[in-house]
């Protein structure tokens, strides 16, 4: 892994010195031997640079001519990622561009999911997408696929699990490894099929039937590619690590463990990454530290594996197991913040008066020892509940605790006060039985306690970040773009038809405005409806080595600080801050972190996004596993989307179902894109997003993570 990345950031970096050389105005075409002697490429790097020149060709970032010279790619055409859907038709996601290209399902040129495109764009539109086709696949994205197998007389086919192939796998008898029907399997595509003929594949791996325990979770596993086991060298660097922290390791620390101190987390928790403490000062400030295991101190920079965890990027929550980024002997044990034994941390001191300024900080390498670790429930039950037992058992802590309420709800309301946005959706937590079975979908409860880590957590992920970008180093920051400006005037125009309206500045939106907006529009009927439209028109937050400021939490500097053990950004950055804080930043190491971070940070966004999409994945399979036992009940919900298709609605515990178009009975329902709504053509009855409704539930699938509702008769 360390060769690959090393090699890949080379390689990126050569392709990009091509592509400006190309794109000059003074670039007169050359052919592969002039343009090599032109930038000086040694004869033992020749077949590499040929080798570059023809990805860049296939990635549709240059063009061949006839004479076999290199020049530009024609204007009019673009190169993306296509995505498939189970419909025929596609859309390609052009890097830069803000909105995805339509692909209708005859202009699809053989694409299929994954695959590296060359699009051309075509005239008009359909609504208010633009329509392109595509005029040349350029890479086949997926190699292999997880479905269901199902056997005929002479030959099986594979039925995908991503919806998004749209296609089923057709697979010789030979080639099927002796599955059988209703077996979850690994299909390794042959042929990709055309007009005529179905994909073809042969499975390389029998993951067990559809209905055994176990094998729901690890088909998704597998589809996102998610590593489960760590190498027996990553293993055996791991079990080379201390168990208990060493005395050398103590040099140069500042020594905190006198300092009253708690871990807050779940009861379930066994990564403890941080611990905070607080105490009140004669002056009436507030001294908050926030103390950050030291996973920096096992997890050397290219070792193994420190490879192993950039390539993970992150720790995957799946519904019934954890995926770690480290392994379980540094996460569960040296590298986390557990009661009464001293640990090595990264300690960020703050200073914090009554209006929630941070008036001085200390950025420092310490020696911790944490005095109780906290729960959630726990803390809530002191300082909420009040309870008796729990107040009486915890009575040193008291006047802390009590403290920490304080300074969360003041720097909340200094946070509020600059327009920092939050959405309060209810998420939920899926308890299994021993066999995996769900048995109970609870709600996840922000209470006192988990509002005070995240309070605690944001200020020292801003004053860390703030730090560093007037130091003016390498870093990694968290960003969040301001929204797109087309969205926002859309949803301005929309809820002006509830008198509703947000001021913009040109063409931008100040994240106050809409924290305004949600503020005025809470406890009225139509607070689902505009809280959703809201958040659609918002983009996703990212890692950047650009500080380019953080519009959800309405800051200019933001970054991942608080949790190495599960995240490779803050590990990343921690060694970072440990490097400036012994005086080593020199013009060696700031050229390394120049060369490194760029890619780190590419590579974890989309880390972060696989695993979103496969812990949403493994949350629908089970969700629909639970509704299985709840057939023909009627709850009521809410209207969270409407497509052409039917109107998808989610209950209170966040199980979401499709009522499909053809159920809607009475009168022939079509959507209105511009309104959000899906209306009766004759009748005029509407259903709304955000609308409340009485739904029954018709049928779910566990296979697919399907639930369909039905309106029930009166």
């Amino acid at each position: 892994m360390a060769m690959d990345f090393e090699h890949e950031k080379k390689s990126a970096e050569r392709k990009d010195l091509i592509c400006e050389l190309v794109a000059d105005d003074r670039y007169v075409p050359m052919k592969e031997k002039e343009m090599a002697s032109f930038m000086q490429v040694s004869r033992e790097e020749r077949e590499e640079f040929r080798s570059i020149l023809q990805t860049l060709v296939t990635e549709g970032r240059l063009k061949v001519t006839g004479q076999g010279k290199y020049v530009k790619p024609d204007e009019h055409r673009l190169v993306g990622t296509y995505t498939g859907t189970a419909r025929g038709f596609g859309f390609v996601e052009v890097e830069g561009r803000q909105e995805d290209l339509y692909i209708p399902e005859d202009k699809r040129g053989g694409a299929f999911h994954q695959d590296r495109v060359q699009v051309e764009l075509l005239p008009g539109g359909r609504g208010r997408r633009q329509e392109a086709c595509v005029v040349r696949i350029l890479e086949r994205g997926m190699k292999e696929i997880v479905g269901t197998y199902e056997q005929c007389e002479n030959f099986g086919f594979v039925i995908p699990d991503n919806g998004k192939v749209g296609t089923d796998i057709f697979v010789p008898r030979e080639r099927s490894k002796g599955a059988v029907t209703g077996h979850k399997v690994v299909v390794e595509l042959t042929s990709y099929g055309d007009e005529r003929h179905k994909p073809e594949g042969k499975v390389t791996e029998i993951l067990g039937h559809v209905n055994d325990p176990g094998v729901d979770i690890m088909s998704v596993v597998r589809r996102f590619e998610l590593p489960t086991e760590f190498g027996e060298k990553i293993l055996h660097q791991a079990d080379r690590v201390a168990g208990q922290v060493q005395e050398a390791d103590l040099q140069g620390r500042m020594d905190l463990r006198d300092l009253q101190m708690v871990t807050i987390d779940g009861e379930d928790a066994k990564d403890l990454d941080d611990a905070v403490s607080l105490y009140l000062d004669e002056e009436g400030l507030y001294h908050l530290g926030v103390h950050i295991a030291d996973v920096s101190n096992y997890v050397q920079e290219n070792s193994a594996l420190d490879w192993e965890a950039l390539k993970r990027g992150t720790s995957v929550y799946l519904v019934d197991r954890v995926i770690p980024m480290l392994p379980h002997k540094l996460s569960n044990g040296i590298c986390s913040l557990n009661q009464g034994v001293d640990r090595l941390a990264l300690s960020c001191l703050m200073v914090i008066n009554a209006r929630g300024e941070v008036t001085d900080y200390q950025i420092v390498e310490s020696v911790i020892c944490v005095d109780r670790r906290m729960s959630y429930t726990s803390v809530r039950k002191i300082l909420e509940d009040k309870d008796e037992a729990e107040r009486k058992e915890y009575e040193a802590f008291l006047p802390m605790f009590g403290q920490m309420e304080e300074l969360a709800a003041i720097l909340r309301k200094k946070r509020h006060k600059r327009g920092s946005i939050d959405f309060d959706f209810p998420e939920s937590k899926i308890v299994l039985d021993q066999d995996g079975h769900p048995v109970e979908i609870k709600p996840y409860e922000r209470n006192v306690a988990t509002k005070i880590i995240e309070d605690f957590m944001l200020i020292a992920n801003e004053t860390v970040a703030q730090h560093f970008f007037w130091l003016d180093l390498p870093f990694v920051y968290r960003t969040h773009e301001k929204p797109d400006p087309e969205k926002i005037m859309r949803l301005s125009a929309f809820i002006r038809n509830f008198g509703y309206h947000v001021k913009m500045t040109g063409e931008e939106i100040h994240p106050k405005e809409l924290q305004k907006l949600l503020g005025r529009i809470a406890d009225t009927e139509e607070e689902t409806l505009i809280s959703r439209l809201t958040l659609r028109s918002m983009k996703q937050a990212k890692y950047t080595v650009e500080c380019t400021g953080h519009f959800g939490l309405a800051c200019q500097y933001y970054c991942h600080f608080t949790s190495p053990i599960r995240r490779y950004p803050d590990l990343q950055i921690h060694r970072i801050i440990k490097e400036q804080l012994r005086g080593r930043m020199r013009e060696e190491r700031i050229g390394h972190y120049a060369d490194r971070l760029p890619e780190v940070a590419k590579h974890s966004s989309r880390m972060e996004r696989r695993a979103e999409e496969a812990e949403r994945e493994t949350d629908k399979l089970k969700k629909a596993e639970y509704m299985e036992d709840h057939i023909g009940e009627v709850y009521e919900g809410v209207i969270s989307s409407i497509t052409q298709w039917g109107i998808y609605v989610e209950l209170p515990d966040t199980v979401e179902g499709l009522i499909h178009v053809s159920a809607l009975s009475g009168d022939f329902f079509y959507y209105d894109e511009e309104t959000y709504e899906m209306v009766g053509t004759d009748t005029g009855i509407t259903y709304k997003l955000g609308e409340r409704i009485r739904i029954q539930v018709k049928g779910a699938d566990r296979h697919n993570g399907a639930v369909d509702f039905i309106i029930p008769e009166e």
